[in-house]
C-alpha cells in the first residue's frame, strides 16, 4: 500500500539528516550511515540523507526507515548463502551489528550494461574501453543489454568527498589491499549472494540489475556481509515488465533505486558530482521516496509502515539513551 503523499510531505520537514547521540560510542558518520562503535559492536543509524556520485545531494524522507527495515529482510533472507552482522533492529531507524574488521574494497557485482555515473561500466563501454576491471568486454552490446555473465567488478573505498575508484582483481592485490586468496573467498560469497538476490527480485517482477558488498572478518576470521545488502540505495532494480521494450526501444528500464534522483541530477541540473550540489525540490524527494517505499513492498511482500513520530526522541526513547 502506497505511503500517503501527505505523509511524505510531512516527513520532508522532519527528516534525519545528522545524529549526535551520546553514550552510543565513538561516532563515526558516513555518507548514509552514523556508527556508534562500542565493544564488539556498533550501533548503526540508518540517516535519510541520500549519495549520489558519491556526494550527498540532499535526504528523502522515509528513506532511512526503509533502508534499515529492508536490509534486515535481506540480511534474514540471505542468513543461509552467507553470515551477516546482525543482532538486532531496536527502532526503525537503528540496526545494532557486530564489529568486523571491514575490508577496504567495495564488492560491485553487474549483471547488466549500465550507468550514469563517470566510473560505471556503461561510460567505459561507451568512450570504447574493451576491458572493465580487468574483465574483456564483449563487442556490440547495447546500453542496459545484460552481460553474458555477472561480473564482480571492485572498487576502492574513497574518503568522505572523493570518488570510489573501479579497479581490477590484480590491483586489489598488487596494493595489497586484500590477499589472493581473500578475494577470491570474497568473490565467490559475492557471486553467491547476487544470483540469490537476482533469483528473488525476478520472483517479485524486478530486475536486480547490479549491487554492492561490503565484507569484513570478524574475530574466527570468518568472512561476513556488513552493512546493508539489495537495497535501492546499494542495488539497481528494475521492473521487468516493459524491460525488453525499453531495450528494443533504446530507452531507460523503469528504475525502482535511487537512479531516478542520478538522473534528474544529471538531466535537470547537469551535476555529475563535482562541486555543491543543487538543493532536491520536494517533488522529487517525494517521488524517490515512493520508490523506495515500493521497493520494500515488492521485495519484502509486506505494507511499508512509516513511523511518523520525530525520529531523534523516539530513536533515544527506543535505545534508552537520555534525551
Amino acid at each position: 500500500m502506497p505511503v500517503d503523499d501527505a505523509l511524505l510531505q510531512e516527513l520532508c520537514r522532519r527528516t534525519l539528516q545528522r545524529t549526535d547521540f551520546r553514550g552510543l560510542g565513538r561516532r563515526e558518520e558516513g555518507k548514509v550511515r552514523d556508527s556508534y562503535v562500542g565493544e564488539k559492536r556498533r550501533t548503526l543509524v540508518v540517516t535519510d540523507r541520500v549519495s549520489c556520485f558519491d556526494v550527498v545531494v540532499g535526504t528523502i524522507p522515509a528513506k532511512g526507515q526503509v533502508l534499515n527495515q529492508l536490509a534486515a529482510f535481506w540480511f534474514e533472507k540471505t542468513r543461509s548463502v552467507a553470515p551477516n552482522h546482525l543482532i538486532s533492529v531496536p527502532d526503525p531507524n537503528v540496526s545494532v551489528v557486530r564489529e568486523l574488521a571491514v575490508l577496504p574494497v567495495e564488492f560491485v557485482m553487474r549483471g547488466f550494461l549500465t550507468g550514469v555515473t563517470s566510473t560505471s561500466i556503461w561510460t567505459a563501454y561507451e568512450r570504447g574501453d574493451a576491458t572493465y576491471c580487468g574483465h574483456v568486454l564483449p563487442k556490440g552490446l547495447r546500453k542496459h543489454e545484460r552481460l553474458p555473465e555477472p561480473l564482480l567488478t571492485p572498487t576502492t573505498k574513497a574518503r568522505k568527498g572523493d570518488h570510489d575508484e573501479p579497479v581490477s582483481r590484480a590491483e586489489v592485490i598488487e596494493r595489497g589491499l586484500v590477499s589472493e586468496a581473500l578475494y577470491d573467498r570474497a568473490e565467490t560469497l559475492s557471486h553467491a549472494l547476487f544470483r540469490a538476490g537476482q533469483a528473488w527480485a525476478e520472483s517479485r517482477g524486478l530486475i536486480l540489475a547490479d549491487t554492492k558488498y561490503e565484507l569484513g572478518l570478524d574475530d574466527t576470521g570468518t568472512l561476513v556481509v556488513a552493512d546493508e545488502v539489495h537495497t535501492p540505495d546499494s542495488s539497481r532494480y528494475w521492473y521487468a515488465d516493459g524491460y525488453e521494450r525499453a531495450l528494443a526501444e533504446g530507452g531507460d528500464p523503469k528504475a525502482l533505486d535511487k537512479e531516478y534522483v542520478r538522473r534528474w541530477l544529471v538531466s535537470e541540473r547537469g551535476y555529475r558530482g563535482e562541486g555543491v550540489p543543487p538543493p532536491l525540490p520536494d517533488e522529487v524527494r517525494i517521488e524517490a521516496a515512493r520508490r523506495y517505499v515500493e521497493a520494500y513492498e515488492r521485495l519484502t511482500g509486506q505494507d511499508f509502515a512509516a513511523d511518523a513520530e520525530p525520529p531523534e526522541p523516539r530513536i533515544r526513547r527506543n535505545l534508552g539513551l537520555a534525551a
